[in-house]
């Protein structure tokens, strides 16, 4: 991939404030509670243009997207913002722990020139137009880059640790530790040598998106629409999948709104294709217990390449499904490749969700009876409390996908389900901003729960 510096805006400390309290994390990550956080932490927040708040009054003057726009103006005319003097790229480096061990991971914040998938470019999860349209509206109305796309690129001679390691000489232009307790520090890299350098290390890779799908066919789409040269190039993070700081985490399903889910005639179902494996209780102690033994025998089968789930639904067991069934998935998805119809998530959706409980890909779309559950702190625990206090019917627990499997999708150019893949920790936006040289397009409003759907 082609990539260039930029001078990028950043948030300046004399009048802003504290930058890292003026940056937050993608859009579709941003619940409401988050929501109303970050626009009490600073009046300068990101938040109002990544994830602004619709009104039951808004309308094609005043929006989500006309006040974003505003926003924008006036962080720009109150120097809040301030272009650096100088076209760099940027080291983004996020310091982290996952069950007490602590990892690092570092990457290069730069311009990327985009292309349609397949030509340097791959994708590997499914989108929904849904959020397209949201973001497309907000690109239109700012005319702006507020947030990276998340970009992965396999160089096993590690050019770039020449640019982290000459980063550390400086002084980041930004640091702050996020309420999870990532440190995120970035640092400056203006050294023609060195942007030649990784510029020349990347331009020949494939690159494959981790986070950012429906960013990044927004791009090409308002490229188009466009017409003009500075559309095609997106401000993007590029991270070496020989990282060691490089971690997915998995994304468990919740089953909501679905009061006729039956647990027992489930499990009779699975039997055809699976081997269920019941680990019961009686005591709270004997229900930690339990639970401790089913993800301990998805994490021995999935360490040897088995499909394998766990299932909760509040009665007085947890599950272990492990598919058997060798060729269930070459029955039911004959057209998927061979690594697609390995991957744990095609398994669920296909032989679980669809097959036994009807949440097919209509219903994915609409979010109707499915929850994502994103495993960190004691999201877990809170999800199987939202079981046993009746506001949801089931979970469904997975093992992560691996880095692996995201190469191997993406190579035969198919794509997994949506939230197939959580690489923790995200990439904060307003960390860099692209304002693009053009002009803004009037948005085309439409009724503000799009908003909602970016969830």
């Amino acid at each position: 991939m082609k990539i260039k510096p930029f001078a990028a805006y950043r948030f300046d400390k004399d009048i802003a404030g504290d930058p890292g309290a003026c940056i937050a994390p993608p859009y579709d990550v941003i619940d409401v509670h988050q929501q109303e956080k970050l626009y009490a932490q600073n009046p300068y927040n990101i938040v109002r243009a990544i994830r602004g708040k619709a009104t039951p009054d808004d309308n094609e003057q005043d929006n989500v997207y006309t006040r974003a726009a505003a926003y924008l103006e006036k962080a720009l005319a109150d120097g809040a913002l301030k272009q650096d003097a100088e076209p760099s790229i940027y080291a983004y480096v996020q310091n982290f722990q996952i069950a007490g061990q602590a990892y690092e991971r570092s990457g290069v914040i730069a311009l990327g020139k985009i292309e349609p998938f397949g030509k340097g470019v791959r994708a590997h999860e499914k989108t929904l137009e849904g959020p397209k349209a949201d973001r497309l509206n907000l690109t239109r109305a700012t005319a702006a880059q507020f947030g990276q796309i998340f970009m992965l690129y396999d160089d096993p001679t590690n050019t770039d640790r020449q640019l982290f390691e000459a980063a550390r000489h400086s002084l980041p232009v930004l640091e702050f530790t996020d309420p999870e307790n990532v440190h995120h520090r970035v640092y400056r890299i203006t050294a023609p040598v060195l942007i030649d350098l990784f510029a020349a290390a990347i331009e020949d890779k494939q690159t494959i998106i981790a986070d950012g799908h429906h960013r990044y066919e927004t791009a090409l789409n308002y490229w188009a629409e466009t017409g003009r040269d500075e559309a095609q190039y997106l401000m993007m993070t590029f991270v070496n999948t020989h990282n060691p700081g490089l971690v997915i985490q998995p994304t468990h399903r919740m089953i909501v709104n679905m009061p006729d889910f039956d647990e027992k005639a489930l499990l009779r179902g699975l039997e055809a294709d699976f081997e269920v494996k019941t680990f019961t209780f009686e005591t709270a102690a004997q229900k930690q217990a339990a639970r401790a033994a089913m993800f301990a025998e998805m994490v021995r089968q999935g360490e040897n390449a088995r499909n394998i789930f766990g299932l909760y639904a509040g009665g007085s067991a947890f599950y272990a499904l492990l598919l058997t069934n060798a060729d269930a998935m070459l029955h039911a998805a004959g057209d998927m490749s061979y690594a697609a119809r390995g991957l744990d998530i095609n398994v669920l959706h296909t032989l679980i969700l669809d097959r036994h409980l009807g949440i097919c890909d209509a219903k994915l779309a609409a979010q109707s009876h499915l929850e994502y559950i994103k495993d960190l702190g004691n999201a877990i625990d809170r999800c199987i409390a939202r079981i046993d206090d009746g506001t949801a019917e089931a979970a469904f627990f997975v093992n992560s996908t691996r880095i692996e499997q995201v190469k191997d999708i993406a190579a035969v150019g198919e794509k997994m389900p949506q939230k197939s893949t959580f690489f923790y920790p995200k990439l904060f936006s307003g960390v860099t901003i692209n304002k693009l040289p053009i002009e803004s397009i009037k948005p085309v409003f439409s009724n503000p729960k799009i908003q909602e759907s970016v969830q």
